[in-house]
């Protein structure tokens, strides 16, 4: 094991202790780096046996000059920075965790539903304004017996119906990967989109970020969405058209949103979602407690002690890997 090097292309962690702990056992060689680009990517990681990524780009050119590399562990659920085709061709094994912030992410978009659904953001800035006059949050609406659309019913939105479902909200979603019996199981009602944008008095977004899920919700589900709607985010930026989206609340076709991701991070300066009062945005925190992130970090690490171990990961993303030529024998 200790001809093993394992690179981290990228953190904003304060500390690496879980992975350093994980990965001294293992007793491989720990290169930490602060990676933007494909180039310096590429030059960190060129004869790295493993590689733990947070937001630096593994794209298929990365991939391609990876000499020796065995696993991609990506921190988070989505691995929407690398190239999982590529990677796959090449024998390499993508892990990530699916497991992790479920509470936190669900919590987090219930307060975002709350918050905009009650205009607590609203009020709070009117009042320290000076203004006391609940009016000004006119016209609110009962949650019970309304309707939460989720588009992606994964663990994370799984756990919110049941959040959701506590305060009276009937539940609807769309996501073709999952059948009729799961949704049953919650009391739930699998939907077209379309439907859902129809129904839906609020919207929470849980679906990954790939090519068939960028921009997915844009003016045609805006066009459909209530009046009162309100629409939440706490997946990824880019699934909802920020174009759209602006202009849809610039037209009063929706009511307002609350997004703790948006298409470029950390958001533009000259953004029109910042001078919107309707909008409340949080700078992507949703995934964050501190036991998810201790969480998080020991597991992204144990992937890559697992591969270099000669196992096949907890959190295997491309199992299709088995059947590529690979540099991983198990």
């Amino acid at each position: 094991m200790s001809n093993f090097k394992v690179v981290i292309t990228d953190y904003e962690f304060a500390t690496l202790k879980p992975e350093e702990e994980v990965l001294e056992q293992a007793g491989v060689e720990f290169v930490k780096t602060q990676c933007k680009t494909e180039e310096e990517v590429i030059e960190a990681c060129k004869n790295a046996d493993g590689i733990l990524n947070q937001y630096a780009p593994i794209t298929r050119k990365v991939i391609e000059k990876l000499e020796n590399c065995k696993i991609i562990s990506r921190y988070g659920v989505g691995v929407n920075t690398i190239d999982v085709d590529a990677a796959t061709k090449y024998g390499i094994i993508v892990a990530n965790v699916t497991d992790y912030c479920m509470d936190e992410v669900s919590d987090h978009a219930l307060s975002l539903i709350m918050a905009c659904t009650r205009k607590v953001t609203k009020l709070n800035n009117e009042v320290k304004a000076g203004n006391w006059d609940f009016k000004v949050g006119v016209p609110m609406y009962r949650l019970r017996g309304r309707t939460l659309g989720l588009v992606g019913f994964g663990k994370i939105p799984q756990t919110l119906a049941l959040k959701a479902q506590a305060l009276g909200l009937n539940i609807v979603t769309y996501d073709p990967f999952v059948n009729e019996e799961t949704a049953k199981q919650l009391n739930t009602e699998i939907v077209d989109l379309n439907t859902l944008c129809e129904r839906s008095d609020v919207i929470s977004v849980h679906a990954p970020l790939v090519e068939s899920t960028r921009g997915m919700i844009s003016k045609q589900q805006f066009s459909r969405m209530k009046k009162e709607a309100f629409i939440v985010n706490t997946a990824r930026g880019p699934v909802i058209d920020e174009e759209a989206l602006v202009e849809a609340l610039h037209d009063n076709e929706i009511a307002g949103a609350g997004l703790d991701v948006v298409e470029e991070e950390p958001i533009s300066s000259d953004s029109e979602l910042l001078k919107m009062d309707n909008v409340i945005l949080n700078p992507h925190v949703a995934w964050y407690s501190q036991e998810a992130q201790v969480e998080l970090k020991t597991k992204t690490a144990q992937n890559v002690a697992d591969v270099l171990n000669g196992k096949y990961p907890t959190y295997l993303f491309n199992p299709a890997v088995k059947e590529a030529e690979s540099v991983f024998v198990k």
